[in-house]
Parts: structure tokens; sequence; C-alpha cells
């Protein structure tokens, strides 16, 4: 493989194998997490492998900002001093989510109950990105919350202050709204009961459970009661999110062996292992274990014949982020696949469908926008052309990804948007690329 860094460009040339072992980045939503969680504790913590991304250093800032003692140790490590349930304080400055929306929401939900007055922002993207569900329901909960387009955008203006339970439904399976909740009844009087539609990502109630608080799952509803919290040590696992770039990439090369090392296998995020083996992937789960109530794997995975598949309902919400790697993989399976139900996509980033569909169209896939998904009919090949992330780090991965297996050279433009997430892929992509 031939690679340049030029810039903001990165230009691929399809490798003859891709072979060898990688560890992906520290999960990025269990890092957001035990940054909060820990720094509303009492005691302190190490958080060892904690995720390398601009967006979970976005909510260390306004940890930081609001008082959190956070100190950066050598090896990806963290120690956090909690300040307890009362120790936040306000910020003498404008607080920056940057491009996160978990960092913007989650600390939605933190700020809602305290007492001082916060305003929070982020990038140009992160700002048109929607914020009226997270709060509305802090509303309910008694906050005083405005924003902008009719309360509806970042920034946001939080007046927070004595909060009551409440027993509400989510509109979506979201993970990001549905922590905010938690964090905001952590502060609450009385108990709050939240239901999900379709269960997503568990990770805020799994730490919340090890560190003491008064929470019962059932099903899809979450009950949580008002309560103090126990900083506990942990260690990141590897992101399955970061970790899906080489499982596709490993199930699409016609001459691949990856082995992915120390990598999360929560339920409700591995619906990419479920869907590509539904496609014919030939992929491993090996040396299963637990490391602070989340389960961690190494997983393998070869060349693999793939074949269409249709995928909508319940397993959307596990699989949301790896939509387009998903359609990228589709591109180059037997048939045709369809995926539905995931509209979320639109209100990303960047509007994900419409943005997969256009670059994946450059490399010569067959697949057309439908109004919450997309249809993409197999092809033999695809050829290398200029493509552009939108400024997306999960597109710009996508579109790597995709260069391996491209005939010709793919020149990638708005390639440094990895450092979003996953700082090393280009490092990683090239030590995985055999000339």
């Amino acid at each position: 493989m031939a690679q340049e860094r030029k810039a903001m460009r990165q230009r691929i040339k399809a490798p003859r194998a891709l072979n060898g072992e990688v560890s992906p980045p520290g999960d990025k939503s269990i890092s957001h997490r035990a940054a909060i969680l820990n720094g509303i504790a009492v005691g302190k913590a190490r958080v060892s492998n904690f995720a390398q991304s601009a967006d979970c250093f976005a909510t260390v800032s306004c940890l930081r900002a609001l008082g959190v003692k956070i100190e950066s140790l050598e090896g990806e490590t963290l120690s956090i001093e909690g300040v307890g349930e009362s120790g936040l304080r306000e910020a003498e400055d404008i607080l920056n989510a940057e491009n996160s929306a978990t960092t913007m929401r989650l600390m939605a939900g933190l700020l809602a109950s305290q007492s001082f007055l916060s305003i929070i922002t982020g990038d140009e993207s992160l700002r048109s990105r929607p914020m009226g569900r997270v709060i509305q329901p802090l509303r309910l909960m008694g906050a005083q919350i405005w924003g902008r387009s009719v309360d509806s955008r970042a920034p946001l203006v939080i007046k927070g202050g004595q909060l009551k339970g409440i027993d509400y439904t989510l509109p979506v399976a979201s993970a990001q709204l549905k922590s905010a909740l938690l964090l905001a009844a952590l502060f609450a009087e009385g108990d709050t009961v939240i239901t999900e539609p379709s269960p997503s990502r568990d990770h805020t109630e799994r730490m919340l459970k090890a560190m003491g608080a008064k929470i019962k799952v059932a099903g899809n509803a979450i009950g949580i009661s008002r309560g103090r919290l126990k900083a506990i040590d942990l260690n990141v696992p590897g992101d399955l999110s970061s970790a899906a770039f080489w499982l596709v990439a490993g199930s699409i090369h016609p001459q691949a062996h990856i082995r992915i090392r120390n990598t999360g296998i929560n339920p409700t995020r591995s619906g990419i292992v479920d869907v590509l083996r539904n496609m014919g992937a030939v992929l491993n789960i090996e040396d299963e274990h637990i490391t602070s109530g989340e389960p961690l794997a190494a997983l393998s995975v070869q060349s693999s014949r793939l074949h269409g598949t249709e995928i909508s309902g319940e397993i959307i919400p596990k699989v949301i982020d790896e939509i387009p790697l998903i359609a990228l993989a589709a591109s180059v399976a037997e048939g045709k696949t369809v995926i539905t139900d995931a509209g979320e996509l639109r209100v990303k980033e960047t509007d994900r469908i419409s943005a997969t569909v256009k670059e994946l169209s450059r490399l010569g896939a067959d697949i057309d926008e439908l109004p919450d998904g997309m249809v993409i009919r197999g092809v033999k090949k695809l050829c290398g052309s200029t493509c552009d992330s939108h400024r997306d780090h999960r597109l710009a991965m996508m579109l790597g990804v995709a260069a391996l297996i491209a005939e010709g050279e793919t020149l990638i433009d708005n390639a440094e948007v990895v450092n979003i997430s996953y700082p090393k892929f280009w490092q990683d992509l090239e030590c995985l690329s055999k000339k």
C-alpha cells in the first residue's frame, strides 16, 4: 500500500494483503461516562486506557472547568478526584463540547441539577444537532433550559435547581438521552423511571450499578433513585465501534486475516458482529472475560464471501454508528441489502445517509438513498476516486477501508477528522497493510 499524508488529504492504494493484530482505542462511550461519574463520586479513581479522542477530552475539559480535579498520567490513564454530590462549581466561562454530542447531552443532564448558571456550546456541526429531545424531559424534572432555534439547538443556557423524579418514555432509543436523564435523576427528589422503545447501549447503567447507585433494570425500563456514588478504578475496554472498521476490512479484502485485541463486546453494542456473521463473515470471538462489569474479548476475522441482508427494527440502535460500514460491506456482497428504520443517521455529525450514498457512489457502488436508510446492490469491485469525509470521523474511516479494496488510488479529503475518535487509525491501517 502506498500512503502519503499531505495536510488534510489521505492517499491510499489497495494492499496485497491485510494481516496482523491491532488494539482499538479505549471505548469512547465508556470513557465519557467514567470521567463524569467518577467526577461526581466520592473518592479517587484511576481510569486506564481512557480514549485519546477529541470528544472525550472535551468532556474532561468541561469537568475541569466545573472544579473536578483530573490529572493525566502515563499510559493513557487519568486520575480523577470526585467532588461528591454538591462539589461542582459554576464555570468561569462558557463550556465547550467541541464536536461531541455525548458531552453536550450528558453534561446537560448533570448541569440541570446544579444551583448555578451554565452555558454550553460546541462547533458548527454540534450546534446544528437536535437538543430538544434532552431539553423537554429535563424541563419536566424542573430544570430551566433555553437554546437556539426555539430551544432545539445549542448553545444551551442551563439554570439548574432542585429536580423531581419523573416517569418518562423516550421518543427514540438513545443512550445519550437516557444517560442525561439518569445523571439528572441522581440529584432528583423521588424515583425516576425511564422506558426505552428498544434497548440502547447500557454502559451508564452498568457503571452506575458498580458505583453503588440505586438502580434497577427490568426489560426496557430503568428505575433510579437519588444516591451517592463511590469512585471506582476502571480499565476501559477497546472500542467495538473502532474495531468494526477492521472487522469489515478483514471480511471484504480478498487476502486478510486480522485479530483485534481487548475489545468490548457489550451486547447492546455488538450488532455489527451479528450483522457481519449473518452476511457470511468468518468472524470468531475468543478469550471472553469480564472487566469492570463490561464483557471483553479478542475478535478475529478473515476474508469472507458476503451476501446481502435486510437490516431494520430493534437491531438498528445496536449498529447505528456502523451503518456506513455495513453499506460498504454490502457494496461488494452478493445480492441486495436493504437498510431501513435508520433515520437517526440524518442528524449525526453530518447526514450520514446522504453522505454515505454520495461517497460510495463515487467509488462505483450501486447504492440508492431511502428516507430512513439505503438500498445497496453488490458489485464485483470498487474503483479508486477522490472522496470527502464531510468532516465526519466515521465516514473518513469507512472510506479508508473502502480504499483497501478499490482498484487504483483513492484520495480522502479532510482525513484528519479521524482524531475525533481514533487518532491512530491511519497508522494502524498502514501496519495491517502488506505490500
